[in-house]
């Protein structure tokens, strides 16, 4: 599975984002997608995840109600829109693929993702 996380740029604080990231395989409703940032000079962290079907989204307190997870399996996309950008939004941004199977006990953790993308970069201004 290869992904390709695109969207990312130069943005004001308050502004907005959409990133997407496409697979190239025919299987991609049979995995939940994932969204990662790592910030200059820090470790990657979760950020969000939908599940296969799109039917569950899960969220990291930092984003909740600002940003949104979303998946078009008939495209083989996964979005996150994110609104009302902070400063503290800055990092590169990263999409993962998980088995359908991994659970919500282990959707937020990196090590649960088979598949990640190169990244994108955010950078929001003050």
């Amino acid at each position: 599975v290869q992904l390709q996380a695109s969207g990312g740029g130069l943005v004001r604080a308050g502004g907005s984002l959409r990133l997407s990231c496409a697979a190239s395989t025919r299987t991609f409703s049979y995995y939940n997608m994932g969204w990662f940032r790592q910030p200059p000079g820090k470790e990657r962290k979760f950020v969000a995840a939908i599940t296969w079907s799109g039917d569950s989204t899960y969220y990291a307190d930092s984003v909740k109600g600002r940003f949104t997870i979303s998946r078009d399996n008939a495209k083989n996309t996964v979005y996150l829109q994110m609104n009302s950008l902070k400063p503290e939004d800055t990092a590169v941004y990263y999409c993962a693929a998980a088995p359908w199977r991994v659970g919500a006990s282990k959707i937020a953790e990196g090590r649960s993702y088979d598949y990640w993308g190169q990244g994108t970069q955010v950078t929001v201004s003050s």
